[in-house]
């Protein structure tokens, strides 16, 4: 490595060890004003998002400037936050309008370079209808708003890119992503798969049961479907295709077991945090919805591997390659200890999620400094810190660019009332009906998931059709879980299919194929949201445990019967299974 290349490294270090010092330290020092917290969250986002992922020479050295002028307008937000809150969001001079204009364009440019270009096309779109709106025709015109009113309450106040969701970015997503940064540079992955090849390794197809339970434990801390592929997949996938299993289902099962990680409560990919501000439900009560049919998807997922079996011999994994006891509970070791100290910080020592992760990432971080055989190796720890500094500010830089981009199409539909007319409109289209409504909504949702990452989709779907579905008679929750669990969708369901698409390149098999075989497994992912619907308890743990564990072990046994039917090779044993199964998820209610 050269002097150069250290250098620059050591400063993303110290960039990354910056941001987790600003966000831990927000959490600890009581009340920092928004109009500072927020824009000091993309200050510290944007060299991340606009020069270390630049991939060409001009991407950096323009990634450079942009960065420069964006952490200026930042800084000069934070520092005048005082002023501006008298504002009430109306620009007061062209030197406003400059810094407003700025930082829009750069928090469009910041989600491209970080995630591509349909989200940041949404957001222009949004942007467009707000500024020329009034001249549309009809009901979905809106009377205009002045422009300095317009581009004050997108930046200079608590609304538009600074509103609730950058708040949701700032004081949770963000320490919960380090969290999994620090879990992730030591031995809790080692552990995952440790565990999952402990426990399912020898059953039939147990090599892919053990891609299906390292993905639901790495899942939960890392929220990605991609993540979660690249990860574990590059274990898994190889001992799948070595045993003989069809490279399409190989990479089938990664996928669909990966895109599980985002529906696996703690973290659920940024999703149960933007819930909690969208709904007003406490953290431990969305983890506690969520949990059972998180269960029933993977669930559904065995028991598709065990229908798949019946197709092809598919082997478990032979004894001399599975981990030993020992090795099992000491690896083990890496991520239960911490991942105690959440669930009893937030469930009995009744703190904040927040405060509780934090306490869960001190304990993770002295972890660090120790391996598999319980020794101390220092170059190792130095490496491991690295690790987090580099992983956990690259990590927040995109869930930041993501969520901010994702603030300007909210922060629009509230200033125009575009999202009103929206509900309007599947009131009317669904006929005042529930169901008609509720697939409405899921091809929006599966649409908008396809250009955008799952998050955003489910934000600006439930934005705009959640009130649609409330006011239809479901519950806000049931409402905002359908809506996270279609926007999902995309991560196997062709065309745009991200992590169908990360599987196959992995296991050199086309995409459609494994697409097919992900569809088949990942049925849960299409019903179970359904079955939420038709069967409410579910998601009622807390309130009625009795009536939400009889209502999933009712809507389990109706994907058992779905899955053999469409997966096992026997026509009679197909049009019994779709037919009770569906039944049993989607009627009869408790």
């Amino acid at each position: 490595m050269t002097n150069q290349s250290q250098i620059s490294r050591m400063i993303w270090i110290g960039l990354g060890g910056l941001t987790i010092f600003f966000h831990l330290w927000l959490i600890f020092s009581g009340l920092v004003p928004n109009l500072v917290s927020r824009p000091l969250h993309m200050a510290l986002a944007l060299p991340w998002t606009m020069i270390f992922i630049s991939k060409t020479k001009f991407e950096k050295s323009s990634g450079m400037v942009l960065a420069a002028i964006g952490i200026f307008a930042c800084l000069w937000i934070a520092y005048n936050q005082s002023a501006l809150s008298d504002q009430y969001g109306y620009i007061a001079n062209d030197f406003q309008i400059f810094i407003a204009v700025t930082l829009l364009l750069i928090v469009l440019e910041m989600a491209r370079r970080s995630i591509g270009w349909p989200l940041p096309l949404v957001a222009l779109l949004a942007l467009a209808y707000g500024l020329y709106g009034q001249y549309i025709p009809g009901e979905f015109g809106h009377p205009g708003t002045p422009l300095q009113s317009f581009l004050g309450t997108l930046t200079i106040a608590e609304g538009g890119i600074w509103g609730k969701l950058t708040g949701v970015s700032v004081s949770i997503v963000a320490i919960f992503v380090i969290f999994g940064a620090v879990l992730n540079a030591g031995e809790a992955g080692e552990g995952f798969m440790n565990v999952a090849a402990a426990a399912a390794g020898r059953l039939k197809g147990g090599a892919a049961k053990v891609s299906v339970i390292s993905s639901a434990l790495f899942g939960s801390i890392s929220g990605s479907a991609s993540a979660n592929v690249a990860s574990t997949g590059a274990i898994t996938l190889p001992a799948m295709v070595k045993l003989g299993y069809p490279r399409s289902l190989a990479g089938a099962v990664e996928a669909v077991a990966s895109s599980g990680g985002q529906i696996m409560p703690p973290l659920m990919g940024a999703g149960a945090f933007v819930m909690v501000e969208l709904t007003g439900v406490p953290y431990t009560g969305i983890m506690a919805a969520a949990l059972l049919p998180a269960i029933l998807f993977f669930t559904a997922v065995w028991v598709g591997i065990n229908a798949f079996s019946l197709r092809y011999d598919l082997r478990g994994i032979a004894a001399e390659d599975q981990p030993g006891m020992k090795e099992v509970l000491v690896t083990s070791g890496f991520f239960l200890v911490p991942f105690s100290v959440l669930i009893w910080g937030m469930f009995v020592g009744q703190f904040t999620p927040q405060y509780a992760a934090c306490m869960a990432i001190i304990v993770g971080a002295l972890l660090l400094m120790f391996n598999a055989k319980l020794t101390i190796d220092g170059p190792q720890i130095i490496h491991r810190l690295e690790q987090v500094c580099i992983n956990a500010g690259k990590q927040v830089s995109m869930i930041a660019s993501i969520i901010l981009c994702a603030s300007i199409i909210i922060g629009v539909l509230g200033i125009t009332g575009l999202g009103i007319k929206i509900t309007s409109l599947i009131l009317s289209g669904s006929g005042g009906m529930l169901w008609p409504a509720l697939l409405l909504t899921a091809l929006a949702c599966l649409i908008l998931g396809m250009e955008v990452p799952t998050t955003a989709a489910y934000v600006i779907c439930v934005s705009v059709a959640g009130p649609a579905l409330i006011e239809l008679g479901l519950q806000p929750l049931q409402a905002h879980l359908f809506v996270f669990w279609f926007a999902l969708l995309s991560t196997i369901t062709p065309p745009v299919c991200g992590a169908v698409f990360i599987a196959a390149g992995m296991v050199e098999e086309n995409w459609l194929k494994v697409a097919g075989s992900a569809m088949a497994l990942g049925l849960g992912l299409y019903l179970i949201p359904l079955g939420m619907i038709a069967n409410p308890h579910i998601i009622e743990l807390t309130t009625h445990p009795l009536l939400a564990l009889f209502a999933a072990l009712k809507t389990g046994i109706g994907l058992t019967l779905v899955s053999f039917g469409v997966i096992a090779p026997y026509r009679a044993l197909t049009r019994f299974g779709l037919i009770a199964g569906g039944l049993l998820v989607l009627l009869f209610p408790l």
